[in-house]
């Protein structure tokens, strides 16, 4: 049971990942093609959002809550599904920690100048 909690903290997380980063081609996307969805506030604010808590835990250095809550469910051994081991293996790299806050203050800046270059709106139910 313990794993297949850790697998759906996993997948969340990846889930997390996807929409911050997937988000801004969608936006620059969404604003060539006319959607309208794309300058949704509510949209562009959990997106904005998302990325500024991302890159204030790596400034203070500290662990993804999801991080740690699946690397504690699964213990020492770290077993994993089939499913599980990909997405691992596509969220995480061994790398400096100096590098993913750099990268994560960058692209928190970039989504932060979208927002003047495609800047959001509040939709009515008519839009």
């Amino acid at each position: 049971m313990k794993l297949l909690l850790a697998d759906l903290i996993l997948v969340v997380h990846f889930a997390f990942v996807l929409f911050v980063v997937g988000g801004l081609p969608l936006i620059w996307i969404g604003a060539a093609a006319g959607w309208r969805w794309i300058r949704d506030i509510r949209f562009r604010t959990a997106h904005l959002a998302a990325i500024l808590i991302v890159s204030a835990e790596a400034v203070a250095g500290i662990w993804c809550p999801l991080t740690v809550w699946e690397d504690a469910l699964r213990g020492v051994d770290q077993d994993q599904s089939f499913i599980g081991r990909w997405i691992h293996a596509v969220l995480f790299y061994e790398l400096p920690a100096w590098i993913f806050t750099t990268a994560y203050l960058a692209f928190a800046a970039l989504i932060a100048l979208t927002w003047w270059q495609v800047p959001p709106r509040r939709l009515s139910a008519r839009q």
